[in-house]
């Protein structure tokens, strides 16, 4: 690692259209106990990220400090995601009671996993790979 990308910010665009997110449903998806993750390239050279929390989750207040400790999840771990590819994090009722750390850790783990080719490459199922893909 040079200097150069040791002082670097990783800088990560939000994703705020409908569009984005339903592109981003298409692509390659992972999941934990606190969170799901779904990526998919995208034209754009930094990496976007957006957030889903569902009502299901809980109240307003509830899900406000989900989006809160995703969000710093995702800035804490903004070196790891890779150019070119939008993330969306799907949040889960969980989020709000595991440790940060964990959350932190959870998030790289699977960011290295749905961009592992290794990994969908020996799959025999179709089971958690791309869905819905077009023509």
């Amino acid at each position: 690692m040079t200097a150069e990308q040791s002082t670097r910010q990783a800088t990560l665009r939000r994703l705020r259209r409908r569009a984005q997110f339903l592109n981003a449903a298409r692509g390659n998806r992972a999941g934990r106990s606190a969170f799901g993750l779904q990526v998919v390239p995208s034209p754009e050279p930094d990496p976007g990220i957006g957030f889903t929390v569902t009502k299901k989750v809980g109240n307003s207040p509830q899900r406000n400090r989900i989006k809160r400790r995703l969000r710093a999840a995702a800035a804490a771990c903004a070196r790891d995601f890779v150019p070119g590819h939008d993330y969306v994090l799907l949040a889960r009722r969980e989020a709000i009671s595991q440790p940060f750390t964990k959350l932190v850790a959870d998030l790289g783990g699977l960011i290295a996993r749905v961009h592992d080719t290794k990994l969908s490459d020996n799959r025999k199922s179709p089971g958690r790979g791309q869905r819905n893909p077009r023509p």
